[in-house]
C-alpha cells in the first residue's frame, strides 16, 4: 500500500514546522476544526500537504470553484506524484432545471449538456478511493451532494485474475448489470467489444488505456493492459477491478423496491390530488413519475 511523501525542493520554514505538528496532533486527537491562517503566497498549501504526509489518511480538500479546485489539484500532483491526487468537480458544461409555466401550461424539460473530459476524472476519483489508501481529492462544492450508495459502487465491481472460472458471456452480463454498453465499431469510454475468445473493455475512469481479456473456454487465460488507439500490449495484469460505469448504477433488486415504494406513493399523492378535484395536477405528476419509471427500467438508474 502507498505512502503519502511529498516531495519537494523546500523543507518547513518559521512558524511552518510548529503549524504542521499541531495540526497533525489535532487531527490524530479527533478534533472536528481547526483553522490555518496565513496570508497570499506564505505556504499554506505546503503546510497541508506536510500534514498529510504526517498522519498518513486520505484526505478531501474542498475549494470555492472549478478554477481554485484545479490550481490546487496541479499544486498537490506536484508535491504528491507517487500517489492518486484526483480532480472531482460538476460535470456540466450547461444545465437548465425544468421549470412549470401555470398561465400557459407550459411544461420545459431539464437541458443539459455534460463534459466527457471531467466524467472520466470523477469517475478517476471514485475508482481510487475503493483501490488505495494514498489518494487526495480536491473537489468543489458539487461533492457534497449524493452520488449514490458507496457500499453499492464498491459491490457492483467486477473483479477480475487470470485462472478464474469466468465465460466470457457470464462477464459480458456482468458488465451490462453496471451501465457498459457494447460497441464493436466505436470504442469509447463505457464501452466493451468483443472478438471470439477475446473481450475489450474501456472503463469509465480511464482515456487513453482499456483492459483485453482473453478466455480459454469458460476460464479467464490472461488480462493485459492495452493502448486503446493502437491496441499495443502495455502490461500484463494479476488482477484489475471494473467499477461501474455509472456512479447511479444499483442492483436490481433495490431498483424494484424504489420503484415499488414510487408507485406507492404516486398512487397515494394521485388519489389525494384527485379527491380535490385537481384534475390537471393528478394527470401531470402520473405521467412525469410514469415517465421516470420506464426510464429507471430501461436503463438502470
Amino acid at each position: 500500500m502507498g505512502e503519502f511523501k511529498v516531495k519537494s525542493a523546500f523543507s518547513p520554514q518559521g512558524d511552518q514546522p510548529a503549524a504542521i505538528q499541531k495540526l497533525a496532533e489535532g487531527i490524530n486527537r479527533g478534533d472536528t476544526g481547526q483553522v490555518l491562517l496565513g496570508v497570499t503566497g506564505s505556504g499554506k498549501t505546503y503546510t497541508m500537504a506536510k500534514v498529510i504526509e504526517a498522519v498518513q489518511r486520505p484526505a478531501l480538500v474542498i475549494a470555492h470553484n472549478k478554477t481554485l479546485a484545479a490550481q490546487l489539484c496541479s499544486e498537490f500532483r506536484e508535491f504528491f506524484p507517487d500517489s492518486a491526487v484526483e480532480y472531482f468537480v460538476s460535470y456540466y458544461d450547461y444545465y437548465q432545471p425544468e421549470a412549470y409555466i401555470p398561465s400557459r401550461d407550459l411544461y420545459i424539460e431539464k437541458t443539459a449538456m455534460v463534459n466527457d473530459e471531467i466524467d472520466k476524472l470523477r469517475h478517476s476519483a471514485t475508482s481510487a478511493i475503493q483501490e488505495r489508501r494514498d489518494v487526495i481529492i480536491v473537489a468543489s462544492v458539487s461533492c457534497i451532494y449524493a452520488l449514490g450508495d458507496p457500499e453499492e459502487y464498491l459491490k457492483m465491481s467486477i473483479s477480475l485474475r487470470p485462472g478464474m472460472e469466468k465465460g466470457r458471456d457470464e462477464v459480458i452480463r456482468a458488465l451490462v448489470a453496471i451501465q457498459y454498453e457494447r460497441n464493436d465499431i466505436n470504442f469509447i469510454r463505457g464501452t466493451f467489444r468483443a472478438r471470439g475468445d477475446v473481450l475489450e473493455i474501456f472503463p469509465a475512469n480511464s482515456s487513453e488505456k482499456a483492459i483485453r481479456v482473453e478466455f480459454f473456454g469458460d476460464e479467464i487465460e490472461r488480462i493485459s493492459e492495452i493502448e486503446v488507439l493502437t491496441g499495443n500490449i502495455l502490461s500484463v495484469l494479476s488482477h484489475v477491478a471494473i467499477f461501474p460505469a455509472s456512479h447511479y448504477a444499483t442492483s436490481q433488486e433495490r431498483l424494484n423496491a424504489a420503484m415499488g415504494n414510487i408507485e406507492h406513493d404516486l398512487m397515494l399523492r394521485s388519489k389525494e390530488l384527485r379527491s380535490e378535484d385537481k384534475l390537471l395536477e393528478a394527470q401531470r405528476l402520473t405521467q412525469r413519475t410514469e415517465f421516470d419509471l420506464e426510464m429507471m427500467r430501461e436503463i438502470g438508474f
